[in-house]
């Protein structure tokens, strides 16, 4: 009874969720464009990560060992 009574609360919760496209709030705009673009960009792109925030992985592995070169600045404490 009490699993009942807690999917029966826990519906509405999950049907809160928005599944349309993002807009601006009523009386706002998008930011203005970027100093040198022609167009302002959209809301697809102002929500997509840059690579430099995102970056990719390297899947490249390490395929041989080398030895490390001494370090000449690499000096104990005086």
């Amino acid at each position: 009874m009490k699993a009942v009574l807690l999917i029966a609360a826990a519906l509405p919760l999950a049907a809160c969720g928005s599944t349309e496209a993002l807009k601006p709030a009523p009386g706002a705009s998008l930011p203005v464009a970027p100093r040198g673009a022609t167009e302002k960009p959209s809301v697809a792109q102002l929500l997509t990560p840059s690579v430099q925030a995102r970056p990719t992985r390297s899947n490249e592995l390490l395929t041989q060992s080398k030895p490390r070169k001494p370090d000449e600045f690499d000096l104990p404490p005086q």
